[in-house]
């Protein structure tokens, strides 16, 4: 594990590396074994070298200093020369942080409003589903938010698609059904969205944002954040109790 990054770290120049948040509760990092195989996964798809997955769990272990935290646990391709090839890459870096757990009891039990955001996420479907630290989409999602009186904003793809939220996975209730977007043109496949729809019986979709006018429930999650309820999006109101009523099937 290092602590400084250095100039040639690929991370640093390219976001050529991929990362994922974990949330620490009574000193052990929830979901693991999600977080882990997204990793994987990830590192797999982007052809990275040879990573010692056994020492990484040591290290993100190792990193814990409160029984409630946050760990964030960063893995690059490496370091390099100038350019964007990377056949002379080293070995694989990892950096890992921990910080303050944040306090979401308040969205969790009133829940939050959506609006819908001007940006649209590029259809990238190589790079659909991963974590990966090219997250420059999310920081002008962010800057557009600030200039709102949303808690957070619904995101579209560039072809139209509804695909998730600033920094959360969405899932729509419709006629009795949960749905969550498919997620195979752009957007991150949380574990906590994983974890849900191992738990439930979740349909994928592709909806236009004109499928919203029939969904009378909505929720975004995250790793951190768990379940939170959708309170209204545009302003019209949706059912937080509905969704309290499914996270106590899916997360007790």
């Amino acid at each position: 594990m290092q602590s400084v990054i250095p100039a040639t770290d690929r991370s640093f120049n390219y976001g050529d590396g991929i990362f994922t948040t974990m949330q620490v509760r009574d000193g052990c990092i929830q979901l693991w074994p999600l977080h882990l195989q997204r990793l994987q996964r990830s590192a797999a798809q982007l052809g990275f070298a040879a990573i010692d997955w056994q020492a990484l769990q040591q290290q993100a272990q190792a990193a814990i200093t409160a029984p409630e935290q946050v760990i964030k646990l960063l893995v690059s391709r490496g370091e390099g020369g100038r350019g964007y090839a990377a056949a002379d890459v080293g070995a694989p870096g990892v950096y890992i942080f921990a910080s303050p757990m944040p306090d979401y009891r308040h969205a969790q039990q009133q829940g939050i409003r959506l609006g819908i955001a001007r940006l649209q996420l590029a259809v990238q479907p190589l790079l659909a589903g991963l974590k990966h630290n090219n997250r420059l989409e999310q920081v002008l999602l962010k800057q557009e938010l600030a200039g709102t009186g949303h808690d957070d904003l619904l995101v579209l793809d560039q072809q139209g698609f509804i695909t998730e939220v600033s920094a959360a996975n969405v899932f729509l209730h419709r006629d009795g059904v949960w749905h969550t977007p498919e997620l195979l043109r752009a957007g991150v496949a949380g574990v906590m969205r994983q974890h849900i729809m191992q738990q439930a019986d979740i349909t994928p979709v592709n909806w236009a944002v004109t499928e919203l006018e029939s969904v009378d429930a909505m929720f975004i999650c995250n790793a951190l954040m768990g379940i939170v309820p959708v309170h209204s999006i545009e302003g019209r109101g949706l059912s937080v109790r509905t969704v309290q009523q499914f996270s106590k099937q899916v997360l007790c």
